[in-house]
């Protein structure tokens, strides 16, 4: 049986990653395990050009940002399980796969698109770099 210790849970909050947050939740209750709720404000990255929030959160608007993700669990589950939220500004898949590594995670639990998914690709591009680049097995989660 293989059990994770660690699990990395990133959300943009669509309906795809807030059902990805639902099985990573039940997973870290099973297992007894860390969870690691994560948002990323986005930077695109277009041929070397940098477009979106470039700068540095001021300290209250990470804190609501953190609470917001706190909150996306629902209250009488926090009591069962460890969660760390983090907040990264940058290219979301760099950003997944670098905390992925500094944290020494297990498994990667996210949605198979976001918010800009297009729903006749198979997977959206952030879970596609995220799995040919991740130091741990990534669990792909479908909106339904």
């Amino acid at each position: 049986m293989i059990y994770f210790k660690k699990i990395l849970c990133p959300i943009d909050y669509s309906d795809c990653s807030m059902n990805a947050l639902g099985y990573a939740v039940k997973m870290a209750i099973k297992d007894s395990a860390r969870l690691y709720l994560m948002y990323v404000e986005c930077v695109f990255d277009y041929g070397g050009l940098k477009f979106g929030y470039e700068g540095i959160l001021d300290p209250d608007t990470v804190v609501k940002m953190k609470k917001k993700l706190m909150d996306s669990v629902p209250e009488d589950v926090r009591e069962y399980i460890s969660i760390e939220t983090l907040i990264a500004i940058g290219i979301p898949a760099d950003e997944i796969i670098k905390v992925a590594r500094r944290k020494r995670i297990d498994v990667i639990v996210m949605g198979t698109h976001g918010r800009a998914g297009i729903s006749h690709m198979v997977i959206g591009s952030v879970t596609e770099k995220v799995i040919r680049a991740s130091p741990c097995p990534v669990l792909c989660i479908k909106d339904n």
